[in-house]
C-alpha cells in the first residue's frame, strides 16, 4: 500500500512539473503571437519564476525577458503608427528585461550533468540588451527628475552593472563606453541623496576619472566612507582626491581639520607645504598653513599666512574673519596679565595696548561682514566683541539688535 501511495505523489509531483513548464511554454507561445496578451503572459510566467521546478531553469528567465522585449516593441509600435503609447513602460520594460536576461546567463552557465557548458542565450540576449540600454538612461532621468531616487538609481545602477556581467567580459562596446562614468556618477548621486553609502561605493568609483564629475564622484566616496565610520579608508581616500583633483578644497579641507583635530600637527603641516610646493601662490592652501598655525596657537605664523592669503585673494572672507579672531584671542590674552588696578602706573598702558588689539581686528571683521553680509558666523560675535570693548554706542547698538534677532 505504502508503495502505491509513493508511485501516486510521484506521478502528482511529475505532473505539477509539467504544468509549469507548460505554463513557460504557453507564455512564450502568447507573446509570440500577432495580438499578444501581455498580462496573462505576464501571469504565467511570474508563477514560474518563483516555482521551485522551474525558477533555476534558464529559459524559464528567457521567456521573462522576451515578455518585456516584446511589450516595448508594441508601444514603440504605438510610436511609430503616431498613436498614445505608454513611454514609462518602454523604459521599464528595458529593465526589467535586463535583469531577467542577466539571471538567464547566470543559470545557462551552469555546466549540465556532462561538466558542459550550452548556453544558447548569450549572443541573442545580449544584443537585446546593447540595443536597449538607451532606455535605461532615459528611464533613470525621467526618475531622477521626479526626485524618485531609488528608482533612479535601479536604472542607472543596471547600465553600469553591465561591466560586471559576464555576457559582456569581451564587449569593446561596454567596455569603451564613454557615457559610463557619467551614468556611475547619477548612479551614486541617487544613492547619495538617500544616504544608501553602500550603493555609493559600488558606483562612485566608476566615474572617479571623469575630466566633469570625478572630482565630485571621489568626494561622495569619501563621505561614505566616513559615515560608514571607516576612519582609515576616509584618510586614504581624502589624501587621493588632493593628489587627484588638487584644486578642488573638499578633500585638503577635510584632511587638515582631521590631521588638526587629530593634534597631528606635524602631519598637516608636511601635507600643505607639498600642496604649496606645487603652487606657492594658492590661496587656499596659504589659507590652510594659516590655519594650521591657528590651531597650533602659533598666532605670529597664522597671521602671516592669513595675510599672505588675502594679499593673493582679497576676497577670502574667512581669512579676514580668522584674523580678527586672532587679534581677539590676543586681547584675551594680553587681559590676563594686564594690570586692573587703576592707581597702577601701567595700568592705562595696559589698557591702550588692550584697546590696539580690537582696533586691529575691528577693521578685518568688517571686511568679512562686507565681503559675506549673510554669513553672520563670520564677523557678527566679532564685531560685538569689538565694539564693546572700543566703547562704539552707535555700532554696538546696532550689532546687539542683530544678535538678538
Amino acid at each position: 500500500m505504502k508503495k502505491i501511495v509513493f508511485s501516486v505523489v510521484l506521478l502528482l509531483a511529475a505532473g505539477f512539473v509539467f504544468a509549469q513548464e507548460k505554463a513557460v511554454k504557453e507564455a512564450k507561445k502568447i507573446v509570440n503571437g500577432t495580438s499578444p496578451d501581455f498580462a496573462k503572459a505576464e501571469e504565467l510566467i511570474n508563477g514560474a519564476l518563483t516555482n521551485p521546478e522551474t525558477k533555476d531553469l534558464a529559459e524559464t528567465w528567457n521567456v521573462a525577458g522576451l515578455i518585456q522585449r516584446k511589450r516595448s516593441e508594441k508601444e514603440m509600435e504605438k510610436a511609430y503608427l503616431r498613436q498614445p503609447y505608454d513611454t514609462m513602460q518602454v523604459y521599464n520594460s528595458a529593465l526589467n528585461m535586463c535583469k531577467y536576461f542577466f539571471k538567464c546567463d547566470e543559470l545557462a552557465q551552469i555546466p549540465n550533468e556532462k561538466g558542459k557548458i550550452k548556453n544558447k542565450y548569450r549572443k541573442p540576449n545580449s544584443s537585446e540588451i546593447l540595443a536597449e540600454r538607451g532606455n535605461l538612461i532615459n528611464g533613470g532621468i525621467q526618475y531622477f527628475n521626479q526626485d524618485k531616487n531609488k528608482e533612479a538609481l535601479e536604472f542607472f545602477g543596471t547600465y553600469v552593472d553591465m561591466l560586471n556581467q559576464p555576457m559582456f567580459a569581451d564587449n569593446e562596446q561596454v567596455k569603451n563606453d564613454t557615457l559610463m562614468p557619467q551614468i556611475a556618477y547619477y548612479a551614486s548621486l541617487a544613492a547619495m541623496k538617500m544616504e544608501d553609502y553602500p550603493s555609493v561605493l559600488k558606483y562612485a568609483p566608476y566615474a572617479k576619472d571623469d575630466k566633469e564629475v570625478g572630482k565630485y564622484a571621489m568626494e561622495f566616496v569619501s563621505t561614505a566612507l566616513k559615515a560608514e565610520g571607516d576612519t582609515a579608508k576616509w584618510v586614504i581616500s581624502l589624501q587621493e582626491g588632493v593628489q587627484k583633483y588638487p584644486d578642488h578644497p573638499f578633500f585638503f579641507g577635510n584632511l587638515i581639520d582631521y590631521y588638526s583635530n587629530s593634534k597631528k600637527f606635524d602631519e598637516a603641516m608636511k601635507f600643505t607645504d607639498e600642496m604649496l610646493a606645487k603652487d606657492p601662490n594658492n590661496a587656499f592652501n596659504l589659507y590652510v598653513k594659516g590655519y594650521i598655525y591657528h590651531n597650533m596657537e602659533d598666532y605670529d605664523n597664522a597671521l602671516k599666512y592669513y595675510k599672505k592669503t588675502i594679499e593673493i585673494d582679497p576676497t577670502y572672507a574667512e581669512a579676514y574673519s580668522n584674523i580678527g579672531l586672532i587679534y581677539c584671542l590676543q586681547a584675551q590674552n594680553f587681559s590676563e596679565k594686564a594690570s586692573s588696578d587703576v592707581n597702577d602706573p601701567k595700568y592705562k598702558e595696559d589698557q591702550a595696548a588692550l584697546k590696539g588689539f580690537y582696533e586691529q581686528a575691528k577693521p578685518y571683521y568688517e571686511k568679512a561682514r562686507e565681503l559675506k553680509p549673510d554669513q553672520k558666523d563670520l564677523w557678527l560675535n566679532g564685531l560685538y566683541r569689538v565694539y564693546y570693548n572700543l566703547q562704539m554706542g552707535p555700532e554696538y547698538e546696532e550689532i546687539e539688535k542683530l544678535m538678538n534677532n
